[in-house]
């Protein structure tokens, strides 16, 4: 009989220590605006909005509104480039699991203005050197061989694809996939217009250039691989 009390006491303790340790998850939603050059108040987008201690947060959006799920007893902190960093602690006394806030951030000071730098100390310098400046034919040579066509196709089919190219390639397979799902793909096996242009570019002699140019290709490497 002791055993079964004892048992019953140690569950009541431990479940009113579990209450007690349980935090109260709320919905902390707000805005944050700042005062824009004409002194009026004005949305704040791209505003970090973290927990203080963790790695949850969000990011405001274009109107400066923000939403996250936070814990009695947090610390929101706001922090953007070119302000100062605020803090709002979520009291422990809320009744209702929604908490609305209203955030203002003010500039920093200690942050230098931008500075540019130009070659002139101002832009009618920059005009009146620009209308005297001599182009020769040298120099207007050496600008239509890098303009040429055959230079421009290098330079576009060499250089790879930088991040933003290679990001739009990857999205346009992703959105092609979604289009075609659960259908087959179009093929151009039996496209008219396909056909059509496969027959211009034989003609012109599209492939053969092609080839030419892979054979030539071999032959240097070749050379290159004698002694």
């Amino acid at each position: 009989m002791r055993i079964v009390i004892l048992a019953i006491t140690t569950l009541f303790i431990s479940s009113g220590l579990f209450s007690q340790s349980e935090k109260k998850a709320i919905q902390f939603s707000g805005v944050v605006v700042t005062e824009n050059e004409a002194g009026d108040i004005a949305p704040l987008p791209y505003t970090n909005v973290s927990i203080f201690g963790t790695s949850r947060g969000t990011v405001t959006e274009i109107d400066g509104f923000f939403s996250l799920v936070a814990e009695v007893g947090d610390t929101v902190v706001f922090s953007r480039i070119g302000y100062k960093d605020v803090e709002k602690f979520i009291p422990d006394t809320l009744s209702n699991q929604f908490y609305s806030w209203y955030q203002v951030m003010s500039k920093d000071s200690v942050l230098l203005p931008e500075a540019v730098i130009y070659p002139w100390p101002s832009k009618e310098h920059y005009k009146i050197e620009f209308l005297a400046l001599n182009v020769d034919n040298e120099m207007r040579q050496h600008a239509e061989a890098n303009l040429a066509q055959k230079v421009l196709d290098e330079v576009t089919f060499g250089v790879p694809a930088d991040g933003a190219e290679a990001f739009d390639y990857a999205m346009q397979d992703i959105y092609t996939g979604y289009k075609y799902s659960g259908q087959f793909k179009p093929m151009n096996l039996l496209n008219p217009v396909a056909w059509a242009e496969f027959i211009k570019a034989w003609k012109r002699g599209d492939f053969k250039r092609d080839k030419d140019k892979s054979k030539k290709k071999k032959k240097e490497e070749d050379k290159v691989i004698k002694p």
